[in-house]
């Protein structure tokens, strides 16, 4: 079960080390299909947890993490072989629907599995598997893109999802199955209104922020909002009870979850970029590049509950949204002549604030709801993390990609990926110049949002706490 939450958590950071050569591919992808590359896996997977959680409770979670295990290969295998962006797309689509399948039942089925006397230990474990996966997928999928061609992540993650089914077939216990709703129609007009609205982000740019793909976007995605809050609260047996979010510390947590991602999320898919074309490393130097923005997590994790009980609630998460705005805008100041040393100092302030607020928020989360509604909140956390990560990458690439244009040369203006502006250039250290420009503004702007979004979080709780 950890193998599989790790690969398609994994999954989520590997991708990024591979956008230069989805660049440079036959497939001549344009910025915005590079954005959607990423983050048509990610906005699946973060609005189809809750439902996948569902049809195990009411199929059997052993048939339906098999069911996920499947998806995830056919969908790596589909991706591996995409003779264009449009297939490469769906595949994507495809990998995500498993991966959902994959998270929400992968605990259920270890609870079932073990007994209740080791409960704890398994759910800590399980949980550690997220943060480890981010790890993995960087090394990981560094060591299979040495060879050089993006297909074979692809291909390397097929064999592994059909090696763990072949294993949960074998040695995972069926359990009991509950008569739970599964709610399709609130999925759709989930997953449809995200989709408008990083729609709308992606294309901002390139068709204009008046132009009608992107005002009817966005306004797409408010009505399909909407009609899912309606649905929701009509329903008997809502899948994510809107009403929940009536409860001050456990909105506050889930927006500030979401932050942190965004956070996140945004500098790992400039950063994979970055380190190639700015720094020139290869891929392998690139995985193994993030690593010490994980360091504080490894070391300090186990620690963030004494030291957030002295220091009180409130203190923790302003600290934990100050180290990775101070680390985001920290790392926007880097450029091509930047020591790595100094670049990997701002991964661990960075680092710092993620391990302070993933425990502090997620602890906020579970403690507001009951113990009969623990699965709600397993859900909600990974939906708000999943959403958050999409969201970064949406608007990191289109910040990322507008400055980049209007940093180019006039002789390579109208380029809208490093790769095609190189092919045109005369001189390349114009592009990666152009490149940098691009990548600080989008780290700034991720920074600020993490910096005023976890304001708003620790004013809100301060506010409902003086109400109470």
């Amino acid at each position: 079960m950890c193998a599989a939450v790790v690969l398609v958590v994994g999954m989520v950071a590997a991708i990024n080390l591979a956008v230069p050569l989805f660049a440079a591919s036959a497939l001549h992808p344009s910025a915005p299909a590079l954005v959607w590359i990423v983050d048509t896996y990610v906005i699946v997977f973060a609005c189809l947890v809750i439902p996948a959680g569902a049809a195990g409770d009411r199929f059997g979670r052993k048939g339906v993490l098999l069911t996920g295990l499947g998806l995830f290969a056919a969908g790596t295998l589909l991706s591996a072989a995409a003779p264009d962006v449009a297939v490469l797309l769906a595949g994507r689509a495809l990998t995500g629907i498993g991966a959902a399948a994959v998270l929400s039942n992968s605990l259920a089925v270890l609870l079932h599995a073990v007994p209740a006397e080791r409960t704890p230990a398994t759910i800590a474990t399980w949980a550690s598997m997220t943060g480890i996966g981010g790890v993995a997928g960087n090394v990981g999928g560094g060591l299979v893109l040495t060879a050089g061609s993006w297909r074979w992540l692809f291909a390397a993650a097929a064999a592994v999802s059909l090696g763990l089914a072949a294993l949960v077939a074998r040695g995972t216990p069926v359990s009991s199955r509950h008569d739970r709703p599964l709610g399709p129609l609130a999925a759709v007009l989930l997953t449809g209104a995200s989709v408008a609205l990083l729609l709308g982000i992606v294309q901002g740019p390139e068709a204009g922020w008046g132009s009608a793909v992107v005002v009817t976007a966005f306004a797409a995605s408010a009505v399909l909002f909407a009609a899912w809050v309606g649905t929701e609260l009509r329903s008997a047996h809502p899948l994510l009870d809107p009403r929940l979010f009536r409860i001050a510390g456990l909105r506050s947590a889930c927006l500030g979850l979401t932050a942190i991602f965004f956070g996140m999320f945004a500098l790992f898919y400039v950063n994979a970029s970055f380190l190639q074309y700015a720094k020139g490393f290869g891929v392998l130097a690139t995985g193994l590049g993030i690593v010490p923005l994980t360091v504080p997590i490894v070391l300090g994790g186990r620690h963030v509950g004494r030291l957030a009980g002295r220091i009180g609630l409130d203190t923790a998460v302003a600290c934990a949204f100050g180290f990775v705005g101070a680390g985001l805008l920290g790392l926007s100041t880097s450029d091509a002549g930047t020591p790595y040393a100094a670049y990997a100092a701002w991964l661990v302030v960075t680092g710092i604030g993620v391990t302070l607020a993933l425990p502090t928020l997620s602890g906020v989360i579970a403690g507001a709801l009951p113990p009969a509604q623990a699965g709600v909140g397993t859900g909600l956390q990974a939906t708000t993390r999943e959403f958050g990560s999409a969201l970064g990458v949406a608007v990191v690439g289109t910040v990322s990609t507008a400055r980049f244009a209007a940093a180019l040369p006039p002789d390579v203006r109208g380029a809208h990926t490093v790769a095609e502006a190189l092919a045109r250039a005369p001189r390349a250290s114009d592009v990666v110049t152009a490149f940098v420009a691009g990548t600080d503004a989008g780290l700034r702007v991720a920074g600020v949002a993490v910096l005023v979004l976890g304001g708003l979080v620790v004013a809100e709780s301060r506010w409902s706490r003086r109400k109470r």
